[in-house]
């Protein structure tokens, strides 16, 4: 069922542009507009279905993260905020609250004696499956008014947009590594 007949809320801003600075191209506000709604639609579900158990969205994104790199479900911290792209306040933060609740351990670094690794525990890996599953539910919800094909083209309009930013492109090759 998809809602294309309607005004929404960002229809009114561009109204209200129109009339008041006719001269002025605010399209692009019926983008941006709409992502920032969305954004906010999206964060609110999302901690709303990750609260029963018991961490924020950015505890599980570290957990996610974690579990995604395989096992041993281990990374450097250096390798967790780059790739949530977050401060090391924020990851260390993160990892303090974590820790606390028996989710992950920070270990020697065998490789390199100076660091410590981050990994998940198995209470960790259990938590991060049952949440994962919630996460993917509720995404699911969220998306429930596009079809397959808009789904896709929604996707691909959307990565095409990032890829033109700095830094968001990967090479082939790292896809997948942990590093």
């Amino acid at each position: 069922m998809t809602h294309t007949d309607g005004r929404d809320h960002v229809d009114g801003i561009l109204a209200q542009w129109a009339e008041q600075r006719p001269s002025l191209n605010a399209s692009s506000m019926a983008i941006f507009g709409r992502l920032a709604r969305l954004s906010k639609h999206c964060e609110k579900a999302r901690a709303e279905a990750l609260a029963p158990f018991g961490f924020k969205e950015g505890e599980f994104d570290v957990l996610a993260t974690l579990r995604r790199a395989g096992p041993p479900y281990t990374l450097s911290p250096t390798q967790l905020y780059r790739s949530l792209m977050v401060t090391s306040g924020a990851m260390t933060n993160r990892l303090n609250r974590l820790e606390t609740m028996g989710w992950v351990n920070r270990l020697p670094n065998l490789d390199d004696r100076r660091g410590m690794v981050v990994q998940l525990t198995p209470q960790g890996v259990k938590i991060v499956d049952e949440a994962a599953l919630v996460h993917v539910e509720t995404q699911e919800l969220i998306l429930g008014g596009l079809s397959g094909p808009e789904r896709e083209q929604l996707a691909s309009l959307l990565k095409k947009s990032l890829l033109a930013l700095p830094g968001e492109e990967i090479a082939e090759e790292s896809l997948g590594e942990t590093d």
